[in-house]
Parts: C-alpha cells; sequence; structure tokens
C-alpha cells in the first residue's frame, strides 16, 4: 500500500487500498493501524481535509475499529516502567 506522507496532529502517513477497503494510519509514535470497511469517500475526505487529523479522529477512529500492524504494544507504557519494575 503506498503511503502518503502527512503532518497533521498525530498522523504521519496515511494510505488507502480501494480494492480491500483498507485505510492505513501512521502515528508519530511509529505504530500503524488498520481500519477495514473503509470507502473510498472517507478516503478522498481525509486525504485531501486541511485538518486531516481532525477529520481522522471524528469519521475514522470513531467510527472503525483499528488493528494494530505495528508499533508498540501500548502507547500508554512508560518506557521506563522496566526500569523500576520489582522483580
Amino acid at each position: 500500500m503506498e503511503m502518503k506522507k502527512i503532518n497533521s496532529g498525530r498522523l504521519r502517513a496515511i494510505g488507502y487500498d480501494a480494492r480491500a477497503r483498507m485505510l492505513q494510519v501512521q502515528l508519530d509514535d511509529g505504530s500503524t493501524l488498520q481500519y477495514s470497511g473503509v470507502g473510498e469517500d472517507v478516503w478522498r475526505r481525509l486525504s485531501s481535509s486541511g485538518a486531516a487529523w481532525s477529520f481522522y479522529r471524528d469519521n475514522v477512529e470513531e467510527e472503525f475499529t483499528a488493528k494494530r500492524v505495528s508499533g508498540s504494544a501500548s502507547a500508554a507504557q512508560n518506557p521506563l516502567d522496566d526500569l523500576f519494575r520489582k522483580p
């Protein structure tokens, strides 16, 4: 899937596979998420939006279920947790 670089909010790249109806987004923490069942109209509006982060949050993140395909398993985990974890 070809990814389009973008810098809007936490979005760093977005891509779409029309045949599979699959939207893929890369976030600023390096994680990549896939959303299935996304129509071309949503892709077209996202990719041309002047406020892509807001559009993504309102029309993709809240409407479709994400599948994490790369990146950290828990974005909320503090990287220092491993250093101070009790044995």
